[in-house]
């Protein structure tokens, strides 16, 4: 059997929407371990003067739940 827990991030860039993607999944891949999915939720920007300054992604990241094999 096999179980994931889910979170919710969001990540941005001033570059572009995959920047975004790609800095949230390395930021995510820092403290969790087994990452096996992503979905993104939610796409926006910052605009100002009619041009847009940071875009935004929301996702969920999906990772493997492991167990504590050792009792004590």
């Amino acid at each position: 059997m096999s179980v994931a827990k889910v979170i919710e991030i969001v990540a941005s860039s001033e570059k572009n929407f995959d920047d975004a993607v790609q800095q949230g999944l390395a930021e995510a891949a820092l403290t969790l371990r087994g990452i096996s999915a992503l979905e993104i939720t939610n796409w926006t920007a910052d605009v100002e003067n009619n041009q847009i300054v940071r875009y935004k992604v929301t996702m969920h990241i999906a990772f493997k739940v492991e167990h504590n094999t050792t009792t004590p």
